[in-house]
């Protein structure tokens, strides 16, 4: 008897425990509020540092027997904030090249932005206007982000002025070519929904802290959006405004990636399968000096494997510069090694396929 009363006795504590599980459970509607909540705290808190970006740019398409009147081509994107003495971060691809480049806060002040340095291998830029009364954007830590995480998208998408979209983060550490044709590492992949005008705009947190500087989608597809890494923004923001650009170092050649025959492969036991075949060098440039020549495969860099001309490019960094290298090549059949001293890289005259 009395094992049976405690049994019942277990059995009610049981569903009382679980009627009082589903009343502290909250509701579809409550977690809606919450999401909203998150949203609306988030953009208020960011959407000060917003600006909206108007440029005037030579025109592309210009003849050469009209150069007495030039035509100017307009665009727009986003930016944001970041410093209160008036710095602010953009994309390369919305400044690059501008001849007038004029801001619009979002209390509606208009202000002559002066263009600090932009760098296209990583498509951002940074501009400078000089106002009082600058609210910059909190800045938040892009390592510490994960998959599925909510964020927030503010610009100025066609001209309409501090839009929000909200998505959450698809994937981390992807990879996005650059007009300049280097690989932008540490990308963020998001669905919160960019278009035209959001370029330069910042990707923030439920917390209103940027981690992400908005730079591309990918058309015709849906919720396919990339913005890169706030960690990678700062470091490049604090070279341009220091220097006016950031310094790379190249080695004065033209290369494509080749596959490795499987027996050279294993007879100088390489750890890659593929290298960079030499197409042209440059008159003049380390690679002469260091008397490379066409028909050369370049399998490592200072003892790490190169198997794409992304390796290298990754290589091939401003600490890189003036310091004498190692090449691993491998020439008709034979693997050799040569010294190489990196130059500061020069515009026209970078590493391509």
């Amino acid at each position: 008897m009395n094992g049976a009363l405690r049994l019942i006795a277990s059995s009610d504590d049981h569903s009382t425990s679980a009627r009082i599980s589903d009343a502290t459970q909250p509701s579809d509607e409550e977690l809606l509020d919450a999401y909203s909540r998150a949203v609306i705290s988030a953009a208020e808190k960011a959407s000060p540092s917003v600006v909206n970006i108007d440029v005037q740019q030579r025109s592309r398409s210009q003849q050469a027997s009209d150069l007495r009147r030039p035509r100017e081509a307009r665009g727009s994107g986003s930016g944001f904030i970041f410093t209160p003495d008036g710095f602010i971060m953009t994309n390369s691809h919305v400044v690059h090249q501008a001849s007038r480049i004029e801001v619009t806060l979002s209390d509606g002040r208009r202000l002559q932005a002066d263009l600090v340095g932009d760098d296209p291998d990583t498509d951002l830029a940074v501009v400078r206007i000089h106002a009082p009364s600058l609210i910059p954007a909190p800045l938040g830590d892009s390592q510490s982000i994960r998959v599925g995480q909510v964020v927030i998208a503010i610009g100025n998408p066609y001209g309409f002025q501090c839009t929000v979209t909200a998505g959450v983060v698809s994937a981390l550490g992807r990879s996005l070519r650059s007009r300049s044709g280097r690989l932008i590492d540490n990308v963020i992949q998001t669905d919160a929904a960019l278009n035209p005008g959001n370029s330069g705009g910042p990707l923030v947190t439920t917390q209103g802290e940027v981690i992400g500087v908005n730079t591309a989608v990918i058309l015709p597809a849906q919720g396919l959006c990339f913005a890169v890494a706030i960690s990678t923004a700062t470091f490049v923001a604090g070279r341009l405004i220091r220097d006016g650009k950031v310094r790379r170092s190249y080695i004065g050649l033209a290369g494509q990636d080749v596959p490795l025959p499987r027996r050279l492969a294993r007879l100088h036991n390489l750890p890659v399968e593929n290298g960079i075949l030499v197409m042209s060098i440059e008159p003049e440039s380390p690679a002469q000096h260091a008397g490379l020549a066409e028909g050369d495969v370049i399998v490592a860099y200072n003892g790490a494997p190169i198997g794409s001309i992304d390796d290298l490019h990754r290589q091939l960094t401003e600490a890189q510069v003036g310091f004498r290298s190692r090449l691993t090549i491998i020439r008709r059949s034979e693997k050799l090694e040569c010294d190489i001293i990196p130059e500061e890289s020069r515009p026209s005259l970078r590493e391509g396929r």
